[in-house]
């Protein structure tokens, strides 16, 4: 066995074929509508069941009473659009939660490279987007506080500020 080539880590269990659609698309319910579905083009709780996907039977349609849209568990989400069943990107984004790389991703799920690096991207810049913005709010404290990142690369300009400012005023 030579030292210089690392051998393949091996999968252990084929991880798709545990997990069942049914419950990966009802996690994506229970994330995206705790409080009930509501319809992503107006706003409305006015929404009636409306059919089953053809491809994917656990896959639910609506239609807003409202507006008359049309829509089902993953419209405007960064997981609708794609081939993949829905548990290969819930196994796909377990995985990133374990800090797993993208190689040893596509080992477990049985995937190639490419295909996994733009899931991961996929859902990185998804995710992400649909952070809300942090809003500070009432009283917000803050200690030991050393502003001096508008003085960086001029420490000229520090040494004339002399013991001023800091944490001990």
């Amino acid at each position: 066995m030579s030292h210089g080539a690392a051998m393949p880590t091996p999968t252990l269990v084929n991880l798709s074929s545990l997990i069942d659609d049914a419950k990966c698309f009802e996690l994506v319910r229970q994330h995206r509508w705790p409080k009930g579905v509501r319809c992503p083009g107006c706003g409305s709780a006015a929404v009636a069941r409306h059919g089953r996907d053809d491809t994917q039977p656990d896959r639910q349609r609506y239609r807003c009473a409202a507006c008359g849209l049309r829509f089902d568990d993953l419209t405007g989400t960064v997981l609708a659009g794609h081939h993949r069943p829905l548990r290969v990107w819930v196994l796909c984004l377990y995985l990133m939660g374990l800090n797993l790389s993208n190689r040893q991703i596509a080992r477990e799920l049985d995937l190639s490279q490419p295909d996994v690096q733009q899931m991961t991207e996929r859902l990185r810049h998804g995710l992400v987007a649909k952070l809300p913005a942090v809003v500070l709010d009432g009283e917000v404290e803050v200690d030991e506080v050393y502003v001096v990142a508008g003085h960086k690369g001029n420490p000229a300009l520090v040494a004339k500020g002399g013991g001023q400012g800091g944490a001990d005023g």
